[in-house]
């Protein structure tokens, strides 16, 4: 197939060119459905007459339908999105950049997601939706998942979909609640997976920062410390991260702590542990749920993120733990390839 595809390059260029624009809209209405024709030529940043054109010929096809609420794919059309899944990854280059971050990190795999518009939310959707495909491959019944809360683990627990019943898996909190966005904390993010997975979750009714001592009397609580139990026993870790400026103001931290993490340094936060550069823990809040030691031992770690501004802090966290999958967009790739401390 490969030199099927190097032949074709060679004598019609066009016939590539083709194929992956057409690839790239099919797949766009299918993250986006329903989508007017005009949205869709925005967020592509293609002429309406082209999308017009070419929409037309995947009509034709089957593979979309077109109705005044816009148009969605067919179920011939996810299947054929799903058979030129890894053909796509060669062509647009993906397979190889995957390859060169992976080599740069040092980590157990990359996945890199086409970036085909600019549309920050699109590629967020286009993230977690293959985020949630890898975390379907490797999901075994009796597994214990924990997850982080945020916009992207909300939009990660939402794209997971399927039939299957997962018995005796349990889906976990890694961490208390956070901030007053009740739909993407923790506890809600992990209901969602729960219930799309249809498996058992537990939820963790404790603020996400608290002091030693009232940690310590939480925990004795018999539900409470059960819960923390089952999360350091995790084999599969789903989380992202955060810039540490950002995160600070989000957990509403006092002006005293917010000094001390940026003089220290700080570029990225995960589990309420603020690294530097180089990966060097230089601030740790008062948290329950995944510590680092955790991390470490966990089987399986997926981090999700999506956008350039989040490539520093993602640099400091990898330097952690090289036990790690990464999924994020090409853009974040490439910049990550680029970067030097």
């Amino acid at each position: 197939m490969k030199n099927l595809i190097e032949i074709q390059k060679k004598l019609i260029p066009h016939a590539i060119e083709l194929m992956e624009r057409r690839y790239i809209i099919l797949r766009q209405i299918s993250l986006s459905q329903p989508i007017g024709r005009r949205s869709l030529s925005n967020r592509l940043g293609i002429s309406e007459r082209v999308t017009r054109t070419e929409t037309e010929f995947l009509k034709e096809q089957g593979l979309i339908c077109v109705a005044v609420s816009g148009m969605t794919i067919t179920e011939e059309g996810e299947e054929l999105l799903l058979q030129l899944k890894d053909i796509m990854v060669d062509i647009m280059g993906i397979t190889n950049l995957q390859n060169k971050v992976r080599e740069k990190l040092g980590i157990k795999k990359v996945i890199v997601v086409p970036r085909s518009c600019e549309d920050n939310e699109a590629i967020l959707k286009d993230v977690a939706k293959e985020g949630s495909e890898y975390f379907l491959d490797i999901l075994k019944n009796g597994n214990k998942i924990s997850i982080t809360g945020g916009t992207t683990m909300l939009e990660f627990a939402d794209s997971v979909k399927t039939e299957k019943k997962y018995k005796d898996t349990l889906v976990l909190p890694a961490r208390g609640s956070m901030g007053t966005d009740v739909d993407t904390q923790s506890n809600s993010v992990t209901a969602r997976l729960g219930k799309n997975i249809h498996s058992e979750y537990e939820l963790l009714h404790i603020p996400d920062e608290l002091d030693e001592s009232a940690i310590k009397t939480l925990s004795q609580i018999p539900e409470i410390d059960r819960t923390l139990k089952h999360i350091s026993e995790t084999d599969i870790l789903v989380f992202s991260i955060g810039r540490a400026d950002v995160m600070a103001n989000r957990r509403n931290l006092d002006e005293n702590q917010k000094k001390i993490i940026i003089e220290n340094g700080a570029v990225g936060e995960a589990f309420g542990h603020y690294f530097d550069k180089n990966g060097d823990l230089v601030y740790k809040l008062n948290t329950v749920g995944i510590d680092l030691e955790t991390y470490k031992k966990v089987k399986e770690n997926i981090l999700i993120f999506a956008g350039v501004e989040k490539v520093e802090a993602f640099m400091a966290v990898s330097e952690i733990n090289k036990n790690l999958v990464l999924i994020t967009d090409e853009q974040s790739a490439q910049k990550i390839l680029e970067y030097n401390k």
